[in-house]
């Protein structure tokens, strides 16, 4: 398996995601691939993007058996019974067990545990990559599927390819990871994937799971037996904005970071805490996802000889969030010069006006954003500004009295 794909040319790669666009629950359904079409679309249009740049992700064969290490037998059989065109009775009968009922969060679709493998493929392709050097920063954006368990679908996610990507760095390399989750939803799977594991470290900030799914994801959620101490859970107040959450999100993830000493970062980087996003109540702006990215980079300068793999994850405002968003990640883990542009100008600089220019019959009737941040002076101002930033510190407190 190691040492079979060519060495590229760059430092940091991007992972070729268009196997993953076979996730796809249905037309009307929030988890939806236009997400990662108009990402690559909109970093090509300012070229920050090429060809060169991307590596393949490993094969259906090599992910199934990762998948099949860390996911029930019984529910890998019940997904592949529901992937068929026309699934029997039986499997229909069992799916609500697992996680896939036709009208719920997650519905079963033809084709999905070779969608689902496709997805692992690429993340487990971005962690062999850095692990053996052949990178230092792996981007796969169709990555990020946090929710899921060994026993069942949650949440949009049917198999969870960052418990994958662990799994496998902590299998072949023996390396200790963190893994850092920005989306707005608390990584409830990644962390019980882990939870009595010492070796790896799941922090995860997100609005309280006191009003949004999955209900999970407080500050004593430690970790238990000898993995106790290494599970850190910010849980955000609703309409949170951009200062309150990156101070927390700072010290957190310095302090997890000087405590455990990584061997490597994984990454996921839902972008749902945006105000813009429908399905969660945080005030963010662009700001956290150019600042989020940054402080992480820096971490792994510091702790990890620069070993950095970044996920997708959420993020349900297609349009005005999900592109730019995941484009400054992209910005950032390669270094590019565009980032100093965006830095020095107000609202970040325009985006490339010939973008999207995509043939889709998706496009929404509102105008797009023309800026790569946000112009927070025109938004309404929040009330209860002081009390929410209030109670984010003592929440912020309390987490950290177990981290040294």
């Amino acid at each position: 398996m190691k040492g079979r794909r060519p060495p590229l040319d760059s430092r940091t790669i991007w992972i070729n995601n268009s196997a993953s666009g076979l996730y796809r629950f249905h037309d009307d359904h929030p988890f939806h691939p236009i997400r990662l079409e108009l990402t690559e679309n909109l970093l090509r249009a300012c070229g920050a993007l090429d060809n060169k740049q991307m590596s393949p992700p490993f094969s259906q064969e090599e992910a199934e058996q990762v998948i099949r290490d860390i996911h029930r037998p019984d529910y890998i059989d019940a997904v592949t019974a529901l992937s068929s065109e026309n699934p029997d009775m039986a499997a229909i009968k069992l799916a609500a067990q697992y996680g896939l009922q036709a009208d719920g969060d997650t519905p079963y679709f033809h084709g999905m545990h070779e969608a689902s493998i496709a997805v692992a493929a690429g993340s487990l392709a971005a962690a062999e990559a850095v692990m053996s050097g052949r990178a230092d920063h792996a981007l796969h954006l169709a990555g990020g599927l946090h929710h899921a368990f060994p026993d069942r679908a949650s949440g949009f996610c049917v198999y969870n390819d960052a418990a994958a990507a662990i799994s496998y760095i902590r299998h072949h390399y023996k390396a200790r990871v963190l893994y850092i989750d920005t989306d707005v939803h608390h990584g409830d799977g990644v962390q019980w994937f882990f939870y009595t594991d010492p070796e790896v470290f799941t922090l995860s900030i997100h609005e309280t799971g006191k009003f949004l799914f999955p209900g999970t994801g407080f500050h004593h959620e430690r970790g238990d037996s000898s993995g106790y101490g290494a599970c850190l859970n910010l849980s955000m107040e609703p309409y949170t904005e951009d200062e309150s959450w990156l101070d927390c999100f700072r010290q957190a993830v310095e302090h997890a970071a000087r405590s455990f000493r990584p061997d490597i970062i994984v990454s996921q980087h839902g972008c749902d805490a945006h105000a813009f996003d429908p399905l969660a109540h945080i005030h963010c702006s662009m700001e956290i996802y150019r600042e989020m990215p940054r402080i992480i980079h820096d971490l792994a300068d510091r702790y990890t000889q620069g070993k950095w793999v970044a996920l997708g994850g959420g993020g349900y405002d297609h349009w005005r969030v999900v592109p730019r968003a995941w484009s400054l990640l992209w910005l950032e883990m390669s270094g590019h010069p565009l980032l100093n542009k965006i830095d020095s100008t107000e609202n970040g600089g325009p985006l490339p006006q010939q973008w999207p220019n995509m043939n889709t019959n998706r496009k929404p009737d509102f105008p797009l954003p023309s800026t790569w941040l946000d112009d927070v002076g025109s938004w309404t101002s929040m009330p209860r500004r002081a009390e929410i930033t209030a109670k984010n510190k003592t929440m912020l407190e309390l987490a950290l009295q177990h981290i040294g």
